[in-house]
C-alpha cells in the first residue's frame, strides 16, 4: 500500500506510551485492512526497539485475525462445512501466510494409495486395516494424547509435515480421507476421548430415533488406528463411572469437530503473554453454531 501522510503519522504514534492513544492508533491502522501489512513489515524491519516490534507484530496479527473471523462466519453459513477447510482455517490462526498446496497434495497422495488397496469385497474391518496401514505404517503418522505444551500437534499443516499429531488432528485426517473414499467413519462424543466409529451402511444419520451405539460396527483410536470393540467401550464407561447413554455415540458434525479443535487448541495459550490468543480462539469457536 502506498504510504500516505496519515499512515506515516500513525506509524510515528505506534510508540506512544499512552495506551489509550495506542488503542486509537491501532484501530485506525487495522481499518486499512490487510493491504497495510507490507508497510507494517517494513516498519518492523527498520525498528530496533523490541517493544515497538511487539506492537507491530500484534497489529499484523489483528489484521490477519479480522479476516480469519470473517472466513469462519462464511464457513459456518455454508450448506456443507468442509472438514479439511475448517482444519486449514484453524492452522492459519498460527500460520496466517500458510499456502495450502502441500496439505492438499499430502491428502491426495494418501487418498490415492488407500483407494488403490480398497475394493467392494472388503469387510468393514478389512477396509479400516487398509486405511490404518497406509496412514500409520506407509505414511508413518505418529499420534499423541491431547496435551497443551505442543500447539503444533493440533495443526494439520505441521501434523502432515512432521508426521505427528494428537488424537484430534489425526482423527480429522482420518475423517477427511474416509469421506473422500466413502468409508462410513464418523467422530463420536465419548467423554474425555476423541474416538471414531465405523457405522453400518443402513444407519440413517438424519434420524434421531435410532440408537447409534447399535449401528456402530466398531471404534477406532486415531492416535494409532487401533480398533476397539463394543465390549472395550463398555469397559471404558465402567472405569470412568459414566452411564453409556446414546448421545455419546451420536456422530459429531464437522462444525462440532472444528469447534472442539478450536476449544482444545486455545488451552495451549494459558499464560499472561498469550492469553489474548486463547480469547480469540474461543471467540472463533463461538462463531460456530449448530
Amino acid at each position: 500500500m502506498e504510504q500516505n501522510k496519515e499512515i506515516s503519522a500513525l506509524f510515528v504514534l505506534i510508540d506512544d506510551p499512552d495506551e489509550e492513544v495506542f488503542g486509537a492508533v491501532s484501530n485506525r491502522i487495522v481499518d486499512y485492512g490487510k493491504g497495510i501489512i507490507p508497510n507494517l513489515e517494513n516498519l518492523w524491519e527498520n525498528t530496533i526497539n523490541e517493544e515497538i516490534q511487539e506492537r507491530i507484530e500484534l497489529l499484523i496479527h489483528r489484521l490477519h485475525y479480522r479476516d480469519l473471523t470473517e472466513e469462519f462466519h462464511q464457513w459456518n453459513k455454508n450448506a456443507h462445512q468442509d472438514l479439511l477447510t475448517g482444519a486449514l482455517m484453524v492452522a492459519r490462526f498460527q500460520y496466517p501466510e500458510l499456502t495450502t498446496t502441500q496439505v492438499y497434495q499430502d491428502i491426495e497422495k494418501l487418498r490415492r494409495n488407500i483407494w488403490l488397496e480398497l475394493n467392494s469385497y472388503l469387510t468393514p474391518l478389512e477396509q479400516i486395516n487398509v486405511l490404518t496401514s497406509i496412514l500409520y505404517n506407509y505414511f508413518s503418522l505418529k499420534g499423541t494424547e491431547v496435551g497443551y505444551q505442543q500447539p503444533e500437534e493440533f495443526l494439520i499443516n505441521k501434523q502432515l509435515e512432521t508426521k505427528r499429531g494428537n488424537a484430534i488432528a489425526n482423527g480429522i485426517v482420518y475423517l477427511v480421507l474416509s469421506e473422500l473414499l466413502d468409508v462410513p467413519i464418523k467422530a463420536i462424543n465419548i467423554p474425555k476421548q476423541f474416538v471414531l466409529g465405523y457405522f453400518k451402511s443402513d444407519y440413517d444419520f438424519t434420524r434421531h430415533v435410532e440408537d447409534p451405539l447399535y449401528k456402530t460396527e466398531f471404534f477406532i483410536d486415531p492416535i494409532s488406528g487401533q480398533v476397539f470393540t463394543h465390549k472395550d467401550v463398555e469397559t471404558y464407561f465402567k472405569r470412568i463411572n459414566v452411564p453409556p447413554v446414546p448421545s455419546y455415540f451420536k456422530p459429531l458434525s464437522n462444525k462440532r469437530i472444528i469447534q472442539t479443535l478450536l476449544e482444545e487448541f486455545s488451552k495451549c495459550f494459558d499464560d499472561e503473554k498469550n492469553r489474548y490468543k486463547q480469547k480469540e480462539l474461543m471467540t472463533l469457536a463461538g462463531i460456530i453454531t449448530e
